[in-house]
């Protein structure tokens, strides 16, 4: 007779729910027959300009050294890092994706008898990373998608650790400027780690966004975390990063895994982080994508949350996961978020113009078909 291990796990992790990734090109070709270079995927906010040139003549290189252990204190990516953040190295956290920033915080910080808050229609890993250290999650209603700052503070207390804030947010994209989080990090009380969650701030342009990293100096209980996957179109690598005071830096050093990002991973990141015109490039597509899915939007009706991300979630005016199985079936794979909140909404990754046009297209077909 075997055991349950399900029932053997600790309570925060029964509670769970596996992570749903967006789904592969390949998996719903051979699902529906489908030719895999005929598929759209706009569903994990993912570059569709592809990486850097500079980024896969890096990785060429670094890929004669496979049989060595990485750098595992990161050297060269923290030194650039340092630099173009205006921090020192021993600020900066190398994380496996700024996912694993999250779970080195909760690990580090959260317990059972400890809770973090975060906002409703947040990033699902916070609750993932809260509940499976057994810590309580504190979900704050949105105000109009977005985060309620005031009703997240009010939230805080003795036995909070962790706060958890987004900017902009997955999925609803939504955002908040510079004068809201001076005025929250103000009152936040020192006991609580305040995680900025900025993994698509390179997307913002002319200040539109308040850059975490000012706010650095003054608020010693604040952490960025920041990632290579989105604008700067290493998703595959798994590269991301933490600046913080050195006090917690130190801390989540102490729980890191070794050798957590890996060689090529470094060596792309490094040259990526150089590709000026490469950034110029992602921020000019997505921009003019975005514009594009507005106006197809706007001709179909439909309404949709304002973003300062590399997607756009749109209100599809009836449950969403109907809308996303007849998208599938025309090769077109987006994101339903119902698992956020958000039956009617689909999330849709800002892709090239082809590839926007098809997805309108597909929409089209699908909604006239009821």
């Amino acid at each position: 007779m075997s055991s349950d291990f399900l029932a053997l796990a600790q309570p925060g992790v029964q509670k769970l729910s596996p992570y749903v990734p967006g789904k592969p090109v390949d998996e719903l070709a051979r699902e529906l027959n489908l030719d895999p270079a005929s598929i759209v995927k706009l569903a994990s906010n993912e570059n569709p300009l592809g990486p850097s040139p500079k980024a896969l003549a890096a990785i060429a290189q670094a890929a004669a050294e496979l049989t060595r252990y990485p750098d595992g204190n990161g050297f060269e990516l923290k030194a650039a890092l340092a630099e173009r953040c205006g921090v020192k190295a021993n600020q900066v956290t190398l994380g496996n994706g700024s996912n694993d920033i999250l779970e080195l915080v909760a690990r580090a910080y959260l317990a059972p008898g400890l809770n973090a808050v975060f906002s409703e229609h947040a990033f699902a890993v916070y609750p993932i990373a809260t509940q499976a250290v057994g810590a309580q999650a504190k979900v704050v209603p949105a105000k109009a998608w977005g985060h309620d700052l005031d009703a997240m503070l009010a939230a805080v207390d003795d036995n909070t650790r962790v706060v958890f804030i987004a900017n902009p947010n997955n999925p609803t994209g939504t955002w908040f400027y510079a004068d809201a989080l001076a005025r929250f990090l103000a009152k936040v009380p020192d006991h609580a780690l305040v995680v900025l969650d900025e993994a698509y701030i390179e997307y913002a342009t002319g200040g539109e966004l308040p850059d975490g990293l000012k706010f650095l100096a003054d608020h010693p209980n604040l952490l960025v975390s920041r990632t290579f996957s989105k604008a700067y179109g290493l998703a595959a690598l798994r590269v991301g990063y933490g600046l913080s005071s050195p006090a917690i830096a130190d801390v989540l050093n102490r729980v890191r895994q070794p050798f957590n990002v890996n060689s090529l991973a470094q060596a792309a990141a490094c040259a990526a982080l150089a590709d000026t015109e490469y950034m110029v490039a992602s921020r000019a597509l997505n921009d003019a994508g975005m514009q594009q899915l507005e106006q197809g939007f706007r001709e179909l009706g439909l309404s949709w949350i304002d973003s300062k991300g590399n997607f756009i979630a749109v209100d599809v005016g009836r449950e969403g996961l109907p809308v996303y199985q007849g998208l599938l079936r025309e090769g077109v794979i987006v994101r339903p978020v119902a698992n956020y909140g958000m039956p009617n909404f689909l999330r849709v990754t800002i892709g090239t113009e082809a590839e926007n046009t098809r997805f309108l297209k597909a929409l089209t077909k699908v909604l006239a078909s009821g």
